[in-house]
């Protein structure tokens, strides 16, 4: 007699059963989060933070940004829109304009957080230009260049 395999549950089950989709991280987003990275992008941004982190090319905290975005440092800023109170951090996307620095807001802290590889959530990262990761950097480059500055 042969013996009878139980069916395994789907793991992809489990693993949706604690994200949230990129509609309802939006319903958490601050008035200042402008301009929105769109659900493709914000995908993109995420694997590039995840290879700037392997190779400790980021900047993780408002206090790290804010001092090399002074220093004159370039790089893409992200900032996450679902961070409160907005004063911790509404004045990196001015600093960012005046020396022309791309910036974007993503949906989600801790989805920010986790990609740096970080298991506190990160309000606000600046991935660094390397040769490792160059296109996947040119091309978050060109895409958050490419999005509507607010007015």
């Amino acid at each position: 007699m042969t013996k009878i395999k139980k069916e395994k549950t789907a793991p992809e089950e489990e693993a949706t059963g604690t994200e949230k989709s990129y509609q309802e991280l939006i319903a958490n987003i601050n008035p200042i989060a402008n301009p929105l990275a769109s659900r493709k992008l914000s995908k993109k941004l995420y694997k590039c933070v995840k290879k700037a982190a392997k190779l400790k090319q980021i900047r993780r905290g408002v206090k790290e940004v804010q001092k090399f975005i002074n220093k004159g440092e370039t790089g893409i800023v992200v900032l996450a829109g679902d961070t409160l109170p907005i004063d911790v951090y509404c004045h990196l996307p001015v600093m960012c304009e005046d020396r022309n620095l791309p910036y974007a807001y993503i949906p989600s802290k801790v989805d920010l957080g986790s990609s740096a590889g970080s298991k506190r959530p990160t309000c606000v990262i600046m991935i660094k230009p390397h040769d490792e990761y160059k296109e996947a950097y040119d091309e978050c480059l060109e895409e958050v260049s490419a999005l509507p500055k607010p007015v």
